[in-house]
């Protein structure tokens, strides 16, 4: 298999993002309630529901591009869907990034650095 690499990296992606997102579905309030003190100091205080609602969009969007991604690499070689996914992931990183900035989670804004090095490669290696 010539696109095995790419394959593991998308699955690693959509574990990474599905599971995230039905997290953020299964206990929405306490995802609320954490993320209002967690932003309490900043200027997006008041918009932590609808930033929520954006990052648990992007996350599905990319964990389904990546499943999809990942099949249709396996299947036909093709790596139109992974590429979106691969794509939806980083920009959904970046924005993950800067709300832990924002935050001053230098921690949590390295855990998600960490998580860009795969992503980034994805990108690179299914453009």
């Amino acid at each position: 298999m010539s696109n095995t690499g790419s394959i593991l990296i998308l699955l690693f992606l959509a574990v990474t993002f599905i599971q995230s997102g039905y997290d953020k579905i299964s206990d929405w309030k306490g995802n609320v309630a954490w993320l209002k003190g967690h932003f309490a100091q900043t200027f997006i205080r008041n918009s932590v529901p609808a930033a929520l609602l954006v990052i648990l969009a992007l996350e599905i969007v990319a964990g389904i591009f990546c499943v999809v991604g990942s099949i249709q690499l396996f299947i036909n070689g093709d790596r139109t869907f992974g590429f979106y996914g691969a794509i939806f992931s980083c920009v959904t990183l970046i924005f993950l990034l800067f709300g832990q900035r924002l935050a001053k989670d230098y921690d949590g804004a390295r855990t998600i650095a960490i998580y860009f090095i795969p992503a980034v490669m994805a990108v690179y290696w299914l453009n």
